[in-house]
C-alpha cells in the first residue's frame, strides 16, 4: 500500500514537473511574441539549432540518420531567418500583419523541437524528457567528459551574437530592399575606363583570383553558416588588380550585380585582407571572359540573395560572387574541379585545387603598416 502511494507520489510529481515547464515555455513564447524584435528571433532561431544539432549526434543511431537531422534542423533554422528577415520586420507599418507575422516567427521557433519529438518519441522515447535526476547526473557527467566541446559552443554562440549585433544586422535588413533575386537591376555599370583596362591586361599570361575577408555585414553574416573567414570571391586580369570584378551589393553606391570593385570595399574591419592567386590562362580564353563581361553589362545582372540559400537562379545573369567567379572559369575552359556553380563557395577555389594549378601571390592586409 505505501510502495503504491510512493508510486502515485512520484508520478504526481514529475507531472508537476513537465507542467512547469510546459508553463515556463508558455511565458518565454509570449515574451518572445509581445517584445521580441529581429535580433532575438534569429539568437533563438540559432541557439536552438545549436542545441538541438549537438543532442542529434548523440542519438544511438546510424550516422546517416544523425546527418539527417542535424541537416533538418539546418534547413528549418535557414528558413526561420529567411522568413524573419524577409517578412515579419518588413510589415510594421501594418500592425495587423505584423502581429500576424510574428505569430507564425514565434511557431516557427519551436517547429524543431516539434520534429525532435516526433523523431525521439518514435525511435528513441527513453531520450525523451528524461527526470530531473538524470538530466542533472547526465548534463554533469557531459561538462566533465565535453568541457573543449562545450567551451567552443560558448565561443561559437558569442560569435553570432556579434554578427547578429543590431546595427550589424539592421545594415543587413536595410540594404536587402535594393536586391532583387528574379530580375536584372543593374545595367552598365562597368564603365569604358574599366574595360580599356581590361583589354591592356589580356596579354599577362594569368587571370587573378582573389577570395576575400572583407567584414561587411552581410560577408559575417555568411560566415556565420560557413565557418570560414573568406566570403568573398572576385577575378581581375592584372596582378595589380585594377580590373578586378565580382558580383556584390553594390556598396550602397552601386546597384547590386557585377560591379567593379576598389580596395575600399574590402576594407570593413581591422582584419580584413586579401589573398592573391593566379591561374595560367591563354589569350583567347581571357578574351572569351572579357567578352562575357561585356555582355552581362550589356543585358543587366542582378546578385542572387536568395540564391545564397535556394541554390538556384531565376535568370542566367542572376548569380553571387563565387557563382560567378566559377562560371566564368567554365564557360572560358579554365574550370580546374567540378561542382554545380551554385554550390560553389569563395574558398572552394583554394581547397579544391586538388592538381595545383593555382599559384599563391600574395597576401594583402588592409590595415597592416608596412
Amino acid at each position: 500500500m505505501d510502495m503504491k502511494k510512493t508510486n502515485e507520489g512520484s508520478k504526481r510529481g514529475l507531472t508537476w514537473d513537465h507542467s512547469t515547464i510546459s508553463r515556463i515555455i508558455i511565458v518565454l513564447l509570449l515574451g518572445l511574441f509581445i517584445s521580441g524584435d529581429g535580433v532575438i528571433y534569429i539568437l533563438v532561431y540559432v541557439l536552438t539549432f545549436i542545441i538541438l544539432a549537438s543532442r542529434a549526434t548523440m542519438t544511438p543511431s546510424r550516422k546517416r540518420v544523425r546527418m539527417l537531422l542535424g541537416a533538418s534542423y539546418a534547413l528549418i533554422m535557414v528558413v526561420q531567418i529567411v522568413y524573419c528577415v524577409t517578412v515579419v520586420f518588413w510589415v510594421e507599418h501594418n500592425f495587423f500583419m505584423f502581429y500576424l507575422c510574428k505569430l507564425f516567427a514565434t511557431c516557427l521557433a519551436i517547429f524543431p523541437y516539434v520534429i525532435e519529438r516526433l523523431f525521439t518519441s518514435r525511435n528513441y522515447a527513453q531520450l525523451y524528457m528524461p527526470s530531473v535526476q538524470e538530466l542533472t547526473t547526465f548534463t554533469f557527467n557531459e561538462i566533465k567528459e565535453n568541457s573543449e566541446k562545450i567551451r567552443t559552443m560558448v565561443e561559437t554562440i558569442n560569435k553570432v551574437g556579434n554578427v547578429l549585433a543590431s546595427d550589424h544586422l539592421n545594415m543587413v535588413l536595410n540594404d536587402i530592399p535594393r536586391h532583387n533575386s528574379f530580375r536584372y537591376i543593374n545595367n552598365g555599370n562597368l564603365t569604358e575606363e574599366y574595360f580599356d583596362a581590361a583589354r591592356e591586361s589580356l596579354c599577362d599570361p594569368y587571370l587573378y583570383i582573389i577570395i576575400s575577408n572583407t567584414g561587411s555585414p552581410a560577408s559575417e553574416l555568411i560566415s556565420m553558416f560557413t565557418g570560414t573567414e573568406y566570403n568573398h570571391a572576385s577575378i581581375a586580369f592584372d596582378s595589380e588588380l585594377k580590373t578586378i570584378v565580382s558580383y556584390n551589393g553594390g556598396v550602397n553606391v552601386y546597384l547590386p550585380g557585377m560591379n567593379m570593385e576598389m580596395l575600399e570595399y574590402f576594407n570593413q574591419k581591422p582584419d580584413s585582407s586579401i589573398m592573391v592567386y593566379r591561374l595560367r590562362a591563354q589569350l583567347q580564353q581571357k578574351r572569351m571572359i572579357f567578352e562575357k563581361l561585356e555582355q552581362i553589362n550589356r543585358e543587366g545582372s542582378a546578385y542572387n540573395l536568395l540564391g545564397l540559400i535556394t541554390k538556384h537562379s531565376h535568370k542566367p545573369n542572376i548569380m553571387f560572387c563565387s557563382q560567378f567567379v566559377y562560371k566564368m572559369l567554365e564557360y572560358s575552359g579554365l574550370s580546374y574541379f567540378g561542382k554545380k556553380a551554385a554550390d560553389v563557395k569563395p574558398t572552394d577555389f583554394i581547397e579544391l585545387d586538388y592538381r595545383r594549378r593555382l599559384e599563391f601571390v600574395y597576401e594583402l592586409r588592409l590595415n597592416t603598416q608596412a
